[in-house]
């Protein structure tokens, strides 16, 4: 893999990842563009003993562009893009409108209970490919993997910014998600602090462990293919299984046989082995019903400096489609109590995504 490093008309930094040396990335961002906005703020939250992320300056993001429009694509004559090249393979930039920047500035006290204190940190946009009409399915195995060195790269680079705590990785798909663009395309956060969603797990972890000795992800893994009744698709290295107790109506976790804290633990055959079985799962989700599936697919990693003995890279995959014509729409006990309702029996779901016809 090559990587080049060049700078947009901002400032902001740009990475081009290429399988061959030979491609040439001098093309230069010529754009006017205004000033970069100063980080958001984080406010905590005493009741929930959680950061919030405020960010006033992201309301005025680009938003579902024709697609002649699109910031995402290759420059062309007359049509300057966030991508200066006349083509790419994989593109990872600094996003414009970042929840988390390093570009400190001051911010006041909120008044009550709130500490308040800049939101450091950086967020990114990762292009999986020039292709505007694609989708992550229909990337060929070589693809999937320069993805993933690209994904490796910023994960090691990102976790080594002073303050970093937790490096994310993901994909919003779909209109129904509340997507901005339509160009495939995901994100990478890295926090300032460990997320709520992973300190539940690492202390679910780690109380598993005083109790058994084992690793509580290895464990589930393991139950899942002695089971069988929801594993959905599995190769030498890898198993994608419908959680017993999932909260979506359709929801896959993809776990390597090895378990490794992050993505830069994975090793060659590991990473060539997910492209194949990660987009079959993919399309086995867009032939449910017929149409492209929304879906939000996480990466979850170990945080940069706690509790990596505990954890276990693995990707959950979930959407809001629960039939062809209806949403789930996480309403009164979901959003009020954090507490969910599944209308789809787990099993069921199983089924259903095992017996679609992939091409």
């Amino acid at each position: 893999m090559k990587r080049t490093l060049t700078q947009l008309a901002d400032g902001r930094e740009l990475f081009y990842y290429d399988r061959q040396d030979g491609a040439d990335r001098g093309a230069v961002d010529e754009r006017e563009l205004p000033p970069r906005p100063q980080a958001s703020e984080l406010r905590y939250d005493p009741l929930t003993e959680e950061w919030i992320a405020i960010a006033g300056h992201r309301q005025g993001r680009t938003f579902m562009p024709p697609a002649d429009e699109c910031p995402l694509c290759p420059s062309a004559p007359g049509r300057r893009s966030e991508i200066p090249a006349s083509s790419y393979e994989v593109v990872v930039f600094e996003n414009r409108f970042p929840s988390f920047s390093t570009r400190l500035g001051e911010h006041g006290p909120a008044g009550g209970l709130s500490e308040v204190r800049p939101a450091a940190g950086r967020c990114e946009v990762v292009c999986f490919t020039s292709d505007h009409g694609s989708s992550f399915s229909r990337l060929s195995p070589e693809q999937v993997e320069l993805v993933m060195e690209a994904w490796i790269d910023r994960t090691t680079e990102l976790s080594a910014i002073p303050g970093v705590e937790q490096v994310f990785c993901f994909e919003n798909r779909g209109a129904e998600i509340g997507i901005t663009l339509t160009h495939p395309h995901g994100q990478i956060y890295a926090y300032p602090y460990v997320t709520p969603r992973t300190k539940l797990t690492l202390a679910a972890a780690g109380r598993h462990h005083a109790r058994t000795g084992r690793n509580l992800f290895a464990d589930v893994l393991a139950a899942e293919r002695e089971a069988g009744v929801r594993v959905v698709a599995a190769n030498e290295h890898w198993t994608a299984f419908v959680p017993a107790a999932a909260r979506w109506p359709y929801e896959v976790h993809v776990y390597p046989h090895r378990r490794v804290p992050d993505l830069a633990g994975l090793d060659a055959a590991e990473r060539a082995a997910f492209g194949p079985l990660y987009t079959e799962v993919l399309r086995r989700l867009d032939g449910l019903f017929g149409v492209p599936m929304p879906y939000v697919a996480a990466w979850h990693q170990a945080p940069v400096r706690t509790g990596r003995e505990l954890a276990y890279a693995h990707l959950e995959l979930f959407s809001i489609r629960r039939s062809a014509d209806k949403l789930k729409y996480l309403a009164g006990s979901e959003s009020a109590m954090g507490a969910f309702v599944n209308d789809v029996l787990p099993e069921e779901a199983a089924r259903r995504l095992r017996e679609v016809i992939t091409e």
